[in-house]
């Protein structure tokens, strides 16, 4: 008997809306089932049952109120939005199936999945993506935390994004769902962050208590722990005891943003070669310029050096190719190539040992010439 995939609606009332069904609207079960009823509107060659036709208000009706145009808008999205994540699931575990069947193969392994998605128009990343979400999918459902109907609840993004969520954020999803809630994105990112604010030692005790009475919002929190969790412990206790003196908004987003200098300080100072130094105590310049208030200014110097330090390595590989090319060119050219040498002779300003470039316009009071000159061991 073949299998299907069985996709329930429940009776449209006449204004187009959907009533509450046993399964909701618009449900494709996520287990295989045997060949369903006939469908109101077509049945694939696979015996499938799919009904996605909608009675949806018009745009010019003035009859309708702006609420119930909006409600009804949102009732066929939502149907839309629950079967393009079900849809997509299946695919996934499709895809899966064929990849997984095409791995049994000999020395060519691999290639028949390839074949496969490139018939059907589909990339590698484009399956892998499917792939992953219908494992995550699994593996929502076989911890039981979720129900196959519960999948009902979530917008796509919600879902993907409840999956890739920690263990005790992923709890908090089910729980909200069990209550009847609709879960997006926005819920689930909001959920995190309060078991961010909950859980986090990097946040002092006077900030959690905030999040809990919500005087403080916790969407500003998560910002400010993922920040801190790039710098060495020193620092951390230091930012700690700095949005614990004065736990307000303005503090913890003050805190966020010198985190975040501090990390862009010691990533940059680490890739700085002049900073290479005996004489250097980076950790100790760090602290003077948190201290005197230059953080900021000290953390876009330190980054500007790696910049031109590789922004010079970048020049001096590209000034030697230009050489190397120019070499070549002349040696294959000749009198009965004038256009090519004046070409050659016009790019000479480049591969000399001196460097010369207008900077700004030519022609306009902008314009000023600037000249570097490479200096290797090879040249002194």
């Amino acid at each position: 008997m073949v299998q299907a995939l069985r996709l329930v609606n429940d009776q449209e009332s006449p204004n187009g809306q959907h009533g509450n069904g046993q399964h909701g609207n618009g449900q494709r079960s996520l287990h295989s089932a045997p060949s369903p009823a006939p469908a109101k509107t077509f049945t694939s060659d696979l015996g499938e049952a799919v009904d996605l036709s909608f009675q949806l208000p018009s745009a010019e009706d003035d009859q309708i109120s702006d609420y119930d145009f909006h409600q009804q808008i949102e009732t066929a999205w939502q149907v839309c939005d629950r079967f393009d994540l079900q849809t997509d699931i299946w695919r996934g575990r499709i895809l899966r199936a064929v990849r997984d069947r095409e791995k049994r193969g000999g020395e060519n392994q691999g290639m028949g999945f390839l074949n496969w998605l490139k018939d059907r128009e589909i990339s590698k990343s484009q399956a892998y993506v499917l792939i992953e979400l219908a494992e995550s999918a699994d593996t929502l459902l076989d911890s039981g935390l979720l129900e196959p109907e519960d999948v009902n609840q979530f917008s796509k993004r919600a879902f993907v994004e409840t999956a890739q969520a920690s263990p005790e954020v992923q709890q908090l999803v089910t729980e909200a769902v069990q209550r009847g809630d609709r879960i997006t994105r926005r819920e689930v990112r909001q959920l995190s962050d309060e078991w961010t604010a909950v859980t986090s030692d990097l946040l002092p005790v006077e900030i959690k208590e905030k999040a809990a009475n919500h005087t403080l919002p916790v969407r500003y929190l998560t910002p400010l722990v993922k920040e801190m969790e790039k710098l060495p412990e020193s620092h951390q206790v230091f930012l700690k005891a700095e949005v614990a003196e004065n736990p307000e908004v303005e503090t913890v987003k003050q805190v966020t943003a010198e985190a975040k200098y501090l990390a862009k300080y010691l990533a940059a100072a680490t890739q700085v070669q002049a900073l290479n130094h005996e004489s250097i105590d980076i950790e100790t310049a760090l602290e003077e310029a948190l201290r005197i208030g230059c953080l900021n200014s000290t953390a876009d110097l330190v980054s500007q050096a790696s910049l031109l330090e590789q922004t010079a390595a970048k020049l001096y590989t590209t000034w030697k190719r230009l050489n190397s090319l120019a070499e070549r060119v002349y040696l294959d050219s000749g009198a009965s190539t004038p256009h090519l040498r004046s070409l050659l002779s016009c790019i000479t300003p480049l591969s000399n040992n001196i460097i010369e470039v207008n900077l700004g316009e030519e022609g306009t009071s902008f314009s000023h010439p600037i000249r570097l000159q490479v200096l290797t061991e090879e040249s002194n």
